[in-house]
């Protein structure tokens, strides 16, 4: 049985660190948008306020929204994917519920000159804090140094008035995270008397940002409340991604706990031989197994790119990983299966970003994530294909599109040049 190699294990911890338009004239839309938020806000219930945070930021809130249907999704049970640092105080807990969300306020949120206020949306195992304003906070950022400030600084300082929001779960089902974005921008439209707020959303952020805008929800969600002017996406996902099914192995052994794997990130299998005993962990699943599921959101975003780029053949098990089976080593069901269990990127495609929503996508293009097996299948920023990253399938306006080819997933969301496009987008 192969070993787990020591960096490995910390590299893909830091890995994933890695989801209205109408004909109606203005004022009719802005009535309706209006009422549609005050829904919002009267579901909602402030359970706590932090201060002086630091980070540069001026204060963060706890919400809770009291909509039935919210719940409190699983956590592996070993902790690794608890809220930590920071966040820990700010929930009062490691495994909140999902109907909570951290709302930041960054300095000068009430003093910029800016028209339309922006939210920020932070992507898988990452939070506000180091997303956006400390991206080394973690200790990796995606570059050999990282800067201690981030784009909620450089854009509050051209006069932007700058929010993030902050999830309950790392890896969340991102229906509910959509309605946790709808929740963050009704506040902020309340706050400030804002018709519409700006978006920016990185990663996993962009599948929760586009279902909002898109009106993909649970049955019991909130349709879409024709408040946001500009969509911009960072290394999204917009046409889905196939890493882990295509690199399941190296996967496997950062996850699984009887390989002494330790990452917070989902494994493609169901079973595992590690030192000789075949071990189930069903938590750790993309799909559900067992009555656990603790990687809802990262089934979502699944796409197959296997007839475009192939699967990496050099792969323990590679075959049975990606299209599933008994392998040597492994068990799964495949990447069709989770795709069909619940990927929500062809109903976005389907559903549409309304045409009154401007989008913009920026892409990177240096598969150089230090430490990281990145993604070399094809042209990607280490984790995203760049034909995906820059997909504009059912996007009915598109503002701009942009490739970064010196810039790897990560420092999308803090190197100077994207920061000074997403501050042009925004306008």
């Amino acid at each position: 049985m192969r070993r787990t190699p020591t960096t490995l294990t910390a590299v893909l911890l830091a890995l994933a660190a890695l989801l209205l338009g109408t004909s109606a004239p203005a004022s009719a839309r802005a009535g309706t948008a209006s009422a549609r938020a005050g829904t919002a806000t009267a579901a909602l219930t402030l359970e706590a306020a932090f201060p002086a945070p630091g980070n540069g930021w001026a204060k963060v809130e706890r919400y809770l929204d009291t909509t039935p249907g919210f719940r409190t999704e699983q956590f592996p049970s070993d902790g690794r994917g608890d809220q930590d640092g920071a966040r820990r105080t700010y929930f009062g807990t490691g495994e909140p519920s999902s109907g909570r969300f951290l709302l930041y306020s960054a300095t000068g949120w009430d003093t910029g000159s800016r028209a339309t206020p922006v939210l920020l949306v932070h992507g898988a195992n990452d939070n506000a804090d180091r997303a956006w304003a400390n991206p080394g906070e973690s200790g990796t950022c995606g570059a050999a140094t990282c800067p201690s400030t981030g784009l909620a600084q450089y854009l509050a300082g051209t006069g932007h008035r700058v929010f993030a929001i902050g999830f309950a779960h790392k890896h969340g089902d991102n229906l509910l995270q959509a309605q946790a974005v709808g929740d963050a921008i009704a506040l902020i439209r309340a706050r400030l008397g804002a018709p519409q707020v700006d978006v920016v959303a990185w990663s996993k952020g962009e599948v929760a940002a586009r279902a909002y805008v898109s009106s993909v929800r649970p049955s019991w969600g909130r349709a879409y409340a024709g408040d946001v002017r500009r969509l911009v996406t960072l290394g999204g996902p917009n046409g889905g991604l196939d890493y882990v099914y295509a690199h399941g192995w190296s996967f496997d052994l950062a996850t699984w706990p009887a390989c002494g794997g330790t990452a917070n990130a989902p494994s493609p299998h169901l079973y595992m031989t590690c030192y000789g005993t075949y071990t189930a962990q069903p938590c750790l699943g993309v799909l559900p197994a067992g009555g656990y599921d603790c990687y809802p959101g990262q089934r979502q975003l699944l796409a197959r790119w296997d007839g475009r780029y192939g699967v990496d053949g050099s792969a323990q098990d590679w075959w049975t990983t990606y299209y599933g089976g008994q392998g040597f080593y492994t068990s799964g069901q495949g990447i069709q299966a989770a795709i069909d269990a619940g990927s929500l990127i062809a109903p976005l495609q389907q559903a549409g970003i309304p045409a009154a929503v401007r989008t913009y996508l920026l892409a990177g293009g240096s598969a150089d994530i230090p430490g990281v097996l990145n993604e070399n299948r094809g042209p990607s920023d280490g984790i995203v294909f760049t034909a995906s990253a820059l997909d504009t399938t059912g996007i009915a306006t598109v503002g701009g599109t942009r490739l970064l080819s010196g810039l790897d997933h990560l420092e999308l969301g803090w190197a100077p040049e994207a920061e000074s496009q997403v501050d042009a987008w925004l306008g």
